[in-house]
């Protein structure tokens, strides 16, 4: 296939089109544009308003687009996160780690089992929020150095994230429009980030820095990390509650041929059903520009772009060359790159009509692919920004070459990992 040739032949509206979706994805990797005071979310909003003026389709044409299942399961997830975090679950969990007498090691290794585990079920980006602050403080009053500590913690909850289909926003996307098996796919995904998991704790406790600022073992604490004041008490009854339905929500989704979307839906509302917490208190922990304006807006305008055909005359001049997104190499290599480029969600977006071959091993790879590359840099996935931003608060500088030192060799070892897996 010609591809120059080809170009000639599109009408000045699909240029319209190209033209937004690349000012759209630059905004996706600068997170926002130049002069404008637009974050990513403004961004994808804006430009889904511009492809539907352009296109002429109407709002009703645009709203088709919206993949509605993935919308409404991380909808549900967030409030079963938010039920968790009113709870207290998060902070008490992490300081009743902290309180144990472990080695720096030992410690180490208790926080990226924790993160990751809760990770795979309650969001990484909740867990970061929730974790860092505490972790940070367990760290000073410790006397360890915290920056390796915080560093695992969002590699952690990134790699953890990647074990299921409800981990993080791009799993819920690619299981939803793949219809992957939940089963399966844990299956698939546990032997990766397991591993890459061990390779995180062996770079911490033993790679260049590791007993920097720190003594060889930890002196158990002489009081308890306080509960941080923007954080709610810890509630046994609402912990319980929220863990049962998480808990059910699970055996579903492993057990049974249930709508995920529907099962988590019910979920929700049964959470809501509460006498002691406010269903605004809930919904104030639900993020709202990610859900309706980021997901929403690039859902459209990817659809607009793809509507043009280019994209899939790209696909094919790259297959006509020897380049298949079907081949597990090009594919680990397209969603690693894509990732940092303009971040997880869109590039999966991208990549997601495009897979060849089949679909649960393809969907696997790219899930696990496009959010082990999160790690590579600190602007890479939000729980990256989180952990630096929150450890700012705590007067701890966690800059990108501080970040690079772990996260890199880290990155790099998970994605061989996967690579010899497959």
């Amino acid at each position: 296939m010609n591809l120059p040739e080809s170009l000639v032949t599109h009408p000045p509206t699909d240029w319209g089109v190209v033209a937004v979706f690349a000012i759209v994805y630059l905004g996706m990797f600068l997170g926002g544009l130049p002069r404008l005071r637009l974050d990513r979310s403004g961004v994808a909003l804006l430009g889904a308003i511009a492809v539907i003026a352009i296109t002429g389709e109407g709002v009703e044409m645009a709203a088709r687009a919206v993949d509605v299942p993935t919308i409404v399961l991380l909808f549900a997830f967030m409030v079963v996160s938010a039920q968790m975090r009113l709870g207290g679950f998060y902070t008490e969990v992490t300081r009743r780690v902290g309180a144990l007498p472990l080695s720096r090691r030992g410690l180490l290794a208790a926080i990226i089992v924790v993160a990751a585990g809760l990770s795979a079920v309650f969001s990484n980006d909740v867990i970061c929020l929730a974790m860092t602050p505490v972790v940070a403080r367990l760290c000073l009053q410790r006397g360890l150095n915290p920056l390796p500590f915080l560093i695992g913690l969002a590699c952690a909850a990134n790699i953890g994230s990647a074990a299921t289909l409800i981990g993080n926003p791009q799993n819920m996307l690619i299981g939803s429009v793949l219809k992957l098996h939940f089963g399966d796919f844990v299956r698939q995904a546990l032997l990766p980030v397991g591993v890459s998991l061990g390779l995180l704790w062996a770079w911490l406790a033993f790679g260049p820095g590791a007993r920097s600022g720190a003594p060889e073992l930890a002196r158990p604490l002489a009081v308890p990390v306080a509960p941080l004041a923007e954080e709610p008490p810890y509630d046994r009854w609402q912990t319980v509650k929220g863990l049962s339905v998480a808990l059910a929500l699970m055996g579903v989704f492993l057990f049974t041929d249930w709508p995920r979307d529907v099962a988590a839906l019910v979920g929700a509302a049964l959470l809501l059903l509460s006498r002691r917490l406010h269903s605004a208190d809930v919904m104030g922990f639900v993020d709202w520009q990610l859900l309706l304006l980021l997901f929403i807006g690039l859902f459209v305008v990817n659809h607009a772009f793809q509507d043009t055909g280019l994209a899939g005359e790209a696909v094919a001049w790259l297959a006509a060359h020897g380049v298949h997104l079907s081949d597990p190499g090009a594919l680990l290599v397209a969603s690693a790159a894509l990732s940092n480029l303009v971040s997880n969600v869109p590039a999966v977006m991208l990549l997601l009509p495009h897979l060849g071959g089949d679909p649960q091993q393809s969907g696997v790879l790219l899930a696990l692919a496009s959010t082990f590359a999160g790690n590579l840099l600190l602007v890479g996935s939000i729980a990256n920004l989180i952990v630096a931003d929150l450890a700012a608060r705590e007067g701890i500088t966690l800059d990108w070459r501080r970040h690079a030192l772990v996260a890199m060799p880290v990155t790099l070892l998970s994605l061989a990992v996967l690579w010899f897996s497959w």
